[in-house]
């Protein structure tokens, strides 16, 4: 749903169209090109209602990016519902997930590394969001690692990581053409890696 659908929406409650439109902006845009007044024109409101729902602009920020990090975390745990048992295609599932987003010409990244980037500030409030969600993914993953019986599950979190921010990045410096095929290739090879060490051990 975009912002011009959701100014005229008007059976969403204030709060949640200023919520649905920050986000648009802040992802689209970047959170400090986005001032209070854009966003409360886009949400068919005003400035003093945006500010009766959110302190400040700090506090919409920290509220979107915790939005965001709640779905992924959802997100993460269905993908293992979806595959019950069965650590590795889970493993495998995500990796795919993750090379078709960065493959997506919509795409601008991961939304919480790049307000870690706009937001450098340590005492802002999205920044513990920010590095509570970054913490639980690599958990997740570590997890699913460990439960595949693959070796260092926690070195094996951090490559898949590590490529996948690279890729996020090179795909919107140079394109996504191609880079979901590298980024699967690249990945499946280090899973592989991994449970080779495993079987050797």
């Amino acid at each position: 749903m975009n912002a011009v659908t959701l100014r005229k929406d008007e059976k969403n409650p204030p709060r949640e169209r200023i919520l649905a439109v920050a986000s648009d902006l802040f992802y689209r845009q970047g959170i400090r090109a986005v001032g209070v007044e854009s966003i409360a024109e886009a949400a068919g409101t005003n400035k003093m209602t945006l500010y009766r729902h959110f302190t400040s602009k700090d506090e919409l920020v920290a509220e979107y990016l915790r939005r965001l990090a709640a779905e992924a975390v959802t997100h993460f745990e269905a993908l293992k519902a979806a595959h019950p048992g069965k650590p590795c295609e889970t493993l495998r599932a995500w990796l795919t997930e993750m090379a078709s987003h960065v493959a997506s010409g919509d795409e601008r990244g991961c939304p919480l590394s790049n307000a870690a980037v706009e937001l450098p500030d340590k005492d802002h409030p999205a920044r513990k969001v920010i590095e509570e969600l970054k913490t639980t993914q690599r958990n997740q993953l570590i997890a699913i690692c460990e439960a595949a019986n693959l070796s260092e599950p926690d070195l094996l979190a951090d490559e898949l990581f590590l490529l996948l921010e690279g890729a996020r990045v090179m795909a919107q410096s140079t394109g996504p053409a191609g880079m979901d095929k590298r980024l699967q290739r690249m990945g499946d090879a280090l899973i592989r890696s991994h449970e080779a060490d495993a079987a050797a051990r």
